[in-house]
C-alpha cells in the first residue's frame, strides 16, 4: 500500500485510480486522509457524486474533455452524460518518502491522445500533538500541440458552478459543517466564491466515527480543517457544506483560463487537519497562521 506517515502514523492513502469506471474520469487521489486520531475527513464513490474521490486534482472542462467524471453542463442541453471524459495516468514516481511523494503524470484524451504532463507533490507535516498538515501542490504543462483551455460549468453557463482544479470532499454527516472564514466570513453562501486567506469545515454532530489512531489506538470525535493557497494565485474558494462537503479553489470560477501550447501553471492547496472541533474563529485563524508559516 502507498503511504502518506509521520512518525510511523499512516495519515493518507494514495490511491492510482485505475480501477475507476471511464465515465468517471478515472485519477489518482488520496483516500482515506485521516486526522492523528485515525478519524477519516476525505469520502470516495459518495452517493450524491458517485465521480468525488478524496483529494484529487479534477478539472470539468480542458477544451471540452472532462477530468471531473460524470455529466457534463452544456449551454443548450444542461447536464448530460457526453464520451468526452479523460484519464489521468501515473506514470513515474519522482520522489519517495515516507511523508512525501512526488509523482509525474499524463492527462490523455478520449482518443488516447496526452493533452497535459502533470507533476503533482503531495507532503505530510507535524503542527502540533492535535494537528498535521496536508500540502498538495500541481504543476500542468499543456504538451497537447495546440492551445488550450479550461472551463468549467459556471463558464459554459451554469453560474455558480466554478468548479475544478485542486478538490477536496469530505464525509457526509447526520449534520453539515459549520463553515468559517477570515475576516469575519461565516457560511456556504458568505464564502462561496470569495478570496478569503483561508476556510475551514468544522465537523458537524454524528461526523468521525472511529478510526486507528497512532499505536493502533481507537478515537471518535469530530474534525476540523483549515483550508488555505500558499502558492502564488489565490483563486475564489469553490464550496459546497449544505448538500455535501467539499472545497476547492477554482481555476475558472466564471471566466476560461487560457493555457498555451507549452504554457504551465501552478497551483497549491494546504489543510490543516485537526482532531475534535475548532473552538471559535480565533482558533480557526491561529491554525490558518500557524499551517501557513511551515516551510
Amino acid at each position: 500500500m502507498n503511504t502518506l506517515t509521520l512518525d510511523g502514523c499512516v495519515l493518507a492513502v494514495l490511491r492510482d485510480g485505475t480501477d475507476i469506471e471511464p465515465t468517471l474520469s478515472p485519477r489518482p487521489y488520496l483516500h482515506p486522509v485521516r486526522t492523528l486520531a485515525g478519524v477519516p475527513v476525505t469520502e470516495e464513490r459518495p452517493a450524491d457524486h458517485l465521480h468525488h474521490f478524496g483529494v484529487g486534482v479534477a478539472v470539468p472542462d480542458v477544451s471540452g474533455v472532462s477530468f471531473w467524471g460524470g455529466r457534463t453542463f452544456t449551454r443548450d442541453r444542461g447536464s448530460v452524460l457526453l464520451d468526452n471524459h479523460g484519464r489521468q495516468r501515473h506514470v513515474s514516481w519522482l520522489e519517495l518518502a515516507a511523508d512525501r511523494r512526488v509523482e509525474a503524470l499524463s492527462w490523455t484524451g478520449p482518443d488516447g491522445a496526452e493533452m497535459l504532463s502533470e507533476e503533482r507533490t503531495v507532503r505530510a507535516a507535524g503542527l502540533d500533538g492535535r494537528t498535521w498538515v496536508l500540502d498538495v501542490r500541481t504543476q500542468l504543462r499543456n504538451t497537447s500541440g495546440r492551445d488550450l483551455s479550461i472551463g468549467s460549468p459556471a463558464t459554459n453557463g451554469r453560474p455558480g458552478a466554478g468548479y475544478g482544479g485542486l478538490f477536496w470532499r469530505a464525509p457526509v454527516a447526520a449534520a453539515p459543517p459549520a463553515v468559517v472564514g477570515a475576516g469575519g466570513l461565516e457560511g456556504e453562501k458568505a464564502l462561496h466564491g470569495s478570496r478569503a486567506e483561508w476556510l475551514a469545515l468544522v465537523s458537524g454532530e454524528g461526523a468521525g466515527g472511529r478510526g486507528a489512531g497512532n499505536g493502533g489506538a481507537t478515537a471518535s470525535g469530530g474534525w476540523t480543517l483549515v483550508f488555505l493557497q500558499p502558492g502564488e494565485h489565490t483563486d475564489p474558494w469553490f464550496l459546497r457544506a449544505e448538500d455535501y462537503p467539499g472545497v476547492g479553489p477554482a481555476l475558472a470560477w466564471d471566466t476560461r483560463l487560457p493555457l498555451p501550447e507549452g504554457g504551465r501553471l501552478e497551483r497549491r492547496l494546504r489543510v490543516a487537519v485537526r482532531d475534535g472541533r475548532a473552538d471559535g474563529a480565533g482558533e480557526l485563524a491561529a491554525l490558518a497562521e500557524a499551517a501557513r508559516n511551515l516551510p
